[in-house]
């Protein structure tokens, strides 16, 4: 075994019996490349990546391959879910030498001070697909190395001093994030809508749920009609979809097509943790009992199958199974029959339901099998196989747990199980937020239980945070992600109990931010700390990929914090990280949902609702019920005793009135009359 036998990370640890002399992440490396003066061969993946797996087959495990890695070149192989730093640079690195075309698995040749001079993505074991072999690019890049290096390092050090130049229009005026801002960019996000199928563009399709949140308080605050519907075709279609495991819950990465049928089927705890709460947010604004259905089956489906005994979530799980993509989740027909044997008994045809409803065929829409979706409404379905609609759905329960006990009999696909910082805060603030609304004391405790694990394990006394946890360590300088999404969580956890250690750790976290990662121009954050390991440029992405930009995520907490406590500070730190981005809300918004997200709350404002009085009141807990309604633009507190010393500033000085249970409602550092009817508090909170 090589040296990656000793890391935590389980796409490392897929490497660790390679013939390659791999290294981990770190300075050894670079030493011995100074040393030996070789280039090095940079490998960056994930452990849910197809291609990765297959470079990774046909060339990792290949001996001639090896051999020749190990006698050319240093040979490092990163994880790019635990060093999202690495990763962000030399992808910015690729896409620079590749005109845009970038993605994983990432293969970049660097000097041996780091800086990249060569780089792609998959090579091929043998020429195909118009590439030339890994082989004759190792040999290629290394005579290139020996005998053309002045031309290489002069090359090395005009793309690293390009990844350094920063993207922000520093020179926007101070009134210019405004409410006309925020409809440019909604009319721009709209006009990429397919409005056929639902989703932005077309093939392949990723179901982008920060564009969509924004779309929705969009929709909240104007009442756009056109707006909603393009919000319903979309959610409908992607939970109807393929993309969507009808059988076990929980989303796959994106469509390989423009209907949503066919995904590439790796399931990422991020893209769960962001479509579970924009499904809870659908249900809350729309009240659709279907939104609140597939909410509940991806919880479901996240507390079944991806939670750790500590309390944390799982990272991902992989698209392949038997070396098959999609192995897990297909269906014969003949399967579906064994299946539902059990079932012969049954008021109803079994296998002819299946069928109808998830649209299976002899030929099958994938390789020969079936990708389950739901191609018609139930009524259709329902008149279909001459059955009422409750019938249908009785039968449909009954069918959907006897696949799911035949489907666990598969060989499943691999489990990434490390927890990563940001991805847990996303899913925490997900599942507090469902707890709730939703009065599901089983997501809170789950919640509270992730909360407390990374409370103790992942937090240390000053703020400061892990990134990453496997195998009882935790690892790793956590990144400005982390701590925003974790503040984001325990946001959440506070106005789900009213517990003051949340919102005293999001307090904590978020000082530690302003401290650390501040950006020098002032113009919002850096995405490592000033004591991070130094690195050829100090990255700071500021718009969204597949998990929010923390640049984003950080201004949306520090505006809810200041919602809460009025310390200017969060305030002008939101608004500097924000403003320089105003160009490019308009310009290209789908890049910037979260950004526009949080500058929304900015814009519009906050409404502060302080509550007083015991939560074991019935009245108190109606007036709770009124701040389940969908509300994207409120923070809640809570004070049981008010004549207790209140932590939460929002808290302080808030008397009950006639000593009953009240609410106060502020907006803008403006506070209304206190009230203790549910109907008065509904018409604060909604009258603009």
């Amino acid at each position: 075994m090589n040296r990656l036998q000793y890391e935590t990370s389980p796409y490392l640890l897929q490497h660790k019996d390679n013939p390659v002399d791999w290294y981990a992440w770190g300075q050894e490396a670079f030493d011995r490349a100074k040393a030996e003066d070789k280039p090095i061969l940079l490998s960056v993946g994930y452990s849910a990546c197809h291609w990765c797996h297959v470079m990774a087959h046909e060339s990792f495990e290949h001996e001639p391959t090896a051999e020749m890695m190990n006698a050319l070149y240093i040979n490092i192989k990163v994880d790019r879910e635990e060093r999202p730093d690495v990763d962000d640079i030399y992808m910015q690195a690729v896409q620079a030498m590749r005109r845009g075309a970038g993605g994983w698995p990432m293969t970049v040749f660097l000097l041996p001070n780091g800086k990249p001079f060569y780089g792609g993505t998959y090579y091929p074991l043998e020429p195909r697909y118009g590439m030339p072999s890994f082989r004759q690019v190792l040999a290629a890049v290394h005579d290139a190395f020996v005998n053309r290096r002045a031309e290489l390092e002069e090359q090395a050090n005009k793309l690293t001093d390009a990844l350094d130049r920063s993207v922000l229009a520093l020179d926007v005026p101070e009134d210019a994030l405004n409410v006309g801002v925020l409809t440019k960019a909604a009319e721009v996000m709209l006009g990429e809508v397919d409005n056929e199928y639902g989703g932005f563009g077309s093939a392949p399709k990723f179901p982008n749920p920060m564009n969509w949140e924004y779309l929705l308080r969009f929709a909240h605050h104007t009442g756009d009609h056109h707006t909603r519907a393009a919000l319903r075709r979309t959610l409908y279609a992607m939970a109807r979809g393929g993309i969507y495991d009808q059988i076990g819950g929980g989303f796959h990465r994106y469509s390989v097509d423009t209907i949503w049928l066919v995904p590439h089927f790796e399931k990422m705890l991020y893209d769960n943790a962001q479509l579970s709460r924009l499904y809870l947010h659908a249900y809350q604004a729309e009240r659709d009992p279907f939104y609140k259905r597939i909410a509940e089956d991806i919880y479901d489906y996240v507390l079944r199958e991806m939670t750790a005994p500590e309390g944390g979530f799982y990272s991902a799980t992989d698209a392949d199974s038997e070396g098959e993509e999609g192995k897990f989740f297909v269906w014969t027909i003949e399967e579906l029959r064994d299946a539902l044997a059990p079932l012969a008994d049954a008021p109803f045809d079994a296998l002819a339901v299946a069928m109808e409803y998830y649209g299976v065929t002899r030929a099958g829409n994938f390789e020969g099998r079936n990708i389950l979706h739901v191609p018609n409404d139930g009524d259709v379905v329902a008149q279909r196989l001459n059955m009422s609609e409750d019938a249908l759905y009785d039968a449909l329960a009954q069918i959907k747990d006897r696949l799911y006990a035949y489907r666990t009999q598969r060989v499943a696909p691999a489990l990434d199980d490390k927890l990563l910082t940001a991805w847990n805060g996303m899913m925490l603030a997900s599942l507090a937020e469902a707890g709730r609304v939703l009065g599901r004391a089983d997501y809170l405790t789950q919640a509270e239980r992730c909360g407390e694990f990374f409370l103790n394990t992942m937090m240390q006394p000053d703020g400061r945070l892990f990134r990453t946890y496997n195998y009882g360590t935790a690892k790793l300088n956590a990144y400005l992600e982390d701590y925003a999404n974790l503040i984001d969580g325990f946001l959440e956890l506070y106005q789900a109990t009213f517990l003051t250690r949340w919102y005293e750790a999001a307090v904590k976290l978020a000082e530690f931010v302003l401290a650390h990662f501040v950006a020098e121009d002032g113009a919002g954050f850096f995405d490592t700390s000033d004591d991070h390991e130094a690195l050829i440029v100090r990255p700071r992405s500021l718009y969204d990929n597949a998990t929010p930009s923390g640049n984003a995520m950080m201004a949306k907490q520090l505006v809810r914090l200041f919602a809460l406590t009025g310390e200017p500070r969060y305030e002008a730190h939101a608004r500097a990280a924000l403003r320089p981005l105003v160009p490019a809300f308009q310009q290209y918004p789908q890049a910037f949902g979260e950004g526009l997200n949080a500058a929304d709350m900015l814009v519009r404002g906050m409404a502060e609702v302080a509550l007083v009085g015991s939560p074991s009141q019935p009245a108190m807990q109606a007036l709770l019920d009124v701040c389940k309604a969908y509300l994207p633009n409120m923070v809640l507190a809570l004070a049981r005793d008010p004549d207790v010393p209140q932590i939460v500033p929002l808290l302080r000085d808030r008397p009950l009135k006639d000593g009953q249970p009240t609410a106060y409602v502020c907006r803008q550092f403006v506070c209304l009359n206190p009230v203790t009817s549910p109907d008065d508090l509904k018409t604060l909170l909604h009258d603009r």
